[in-house]
């Protein structure tokens, strides 16, 4: 039995085994009969088949001995899911005509997987050829060709279930980066071999594998991916640092700014000195914190804060006096509109927790101040954003005012 044509994902092969001698007409009327209201009606092999989404299923079969042994081919397009429940559903079956059957899943084909294997093969047939009729150099495109079909999905590694790449045990060098969102965008530019610390401490197993492996440390370029790096370097072994673009994040990079910040990498201990070369960083903090100390001494109202709602003047000094908490936290608050702390979190988390928050007024980050952070602020009319650096904003809603710790300071003194 069939229905239209169905240009399939993923193929379902399993094997049969009955009691009997049956036709094939007699199996494929059983998965019929036997899973129907098995699934709920989306589910419902009848109706798959007469929208396209299941196939001609396809039974191979020969009779031995007074039995029957064959093999189910059932091509879909349905995703993963919905395949998976099918399979389990055929297993069910266990009489077809008047014979006991037994039915068991051998394998689910992705024949995209397929095809981009057939691709990959004939691509390296023809840069071998060009190579050899134009002497063409051919290594970048080869390795542009194989990084495009590499697809390879998220996985979690250890009992903590980091985020990471799929070649983790095969690799003798791992990339640690410091959230899923940077796992995903290394994945998706061929980099299988990442793993994420998914969190404020470092897991164990971060600091197991950096004992048997050569591990490069992929941080943001800002003060955050520092603090990372220190954090780290204090219970594991690190071998290289590679950083993204000054106030950019690993997971906003494109596939030629990864490479190039990987192939640009330096030993740690090349790293730390060029750090204790920009002592800048570190005196500006002091200086801001100085003089907010100062400003908190000078202030005549701080005594009615506790029964006044902030006028104007005091805004800022509110928001610096919130601000001067999370220095160095790499943490993150939403205030609302009676300037009260709602929520506070790693700030790594700052987009997924604005997305399912209300009644934002402010948000202040120890962190860096990005374009999809701004984006989403405005959507959810929070009216100001402080963070310790503003990225490259090409969008700057009226609506919301956007500082710096330094510069909120520079609007009171």
């Amino acid at each position: 039995m069939g229905g239209p044509p169905v240009t399939a994902k993923y193929v379902i092969v399993a094997s049969l085994e009955v009691d009997g001698v049956i036709d094939k007409s007699d199996v494929i009327g059983a998965i019929f009969g036997q899973t129907e209201g098995l699934l709920g009606d989306e589910l419902e092999l009848r109706e798959l088949q007469k929208t396209g989404k299941v196939g001609r299923i396809e039974v191979n079969s020969e009779n031995k001995g007074g039995k029957t042994y064959g093999e189910i081919i059932i091509p879909t397009n349905l995703d993963k899911p919905e395949v998976a429940l099918i399979a389990a559903a055929i297993e069910t079956i266990d009489k077809i005509g008047p014979s006991n059957a037994k039915i068991s899943l051998k394998k689910i084909i992705d024949q995209r997987e397929e095809k981009r294997k057939k691709i990959l093969e004939r691509a390296r047939e023809i840069l071998a050829k060009w190579k050899e009729e134009s002497g063409v150099e051919t290594k970048e495109l080869i390795e542009e060709i194989i990084s495009s079909l590499k697809t390879s999905e998220i996985t979690t590694y250890g009992p903590e279930k980091l985020p990471a790449g799929p070649d983790i045990d095969n690799a003798n060098e791992l990339i640690v980066v410091e959230g899923r969102a940077d796992v995903i965008n290394l994945l998706k530019h061929g980099f299988t071999n990442v793993i994420a610390l998914g969190g404020a401490s470092v897991p164990d197993t971060i600091i197991e594998l950096s004992k048997k492996k050569a591990v490069t440390v992929f941080v943001d370029g800002d003060r955050g991916g520092e603090l990372i790096l220190r954090r780290l370097i204090q219970v594991a072994k690190v071998d290289y640092v590679a950083r993204a673009p000054s106030g950019r994040e690993v997971e906003e990079l494109s596939g030629k700014e990864i490479v190039k910040a990987l192939n640009s990498k330096v030993p740690l201990e090349t790293f730390l000195e060029q750090l204790k070369k920009q002592p800048e960083k570190e005196e500006k903090m002091e200086e801001i914190i100085e003089k907010t100390e100062v400003l908190e001494k000078t202030e005549e109202i701080k005594k009615e804060e506790a029964i006044v709602k902030p006028t104007v003047p005091q805004l800022p000094t509110q928001l610096i006096e919130t601000a001067k908490t999370l220095m160095g936290t790499m943490e993150g608050v939403f205030l609302n509109k009676d300037w009260a702390q709602i929520d506070r979190f790693p700030v790594k988390d700052v987009v997924d927790k604005l997305s399912n928050a209300s009644d934002v007024q402010a948000i202040i980050i120890d962190g860096v101040i990005t374009q999809r952070l701004v984006d989403l602020a405005n959507e959810k009319k929070v009216s100001y954003i402080i963070g310790y650096r503003i990225g490259n904003l090409v969008r700057r809603p009226v609506n919301i005012k956007i500082y710096t710790f330094e510069s909120l300071l520079s609007t009171v003194l």
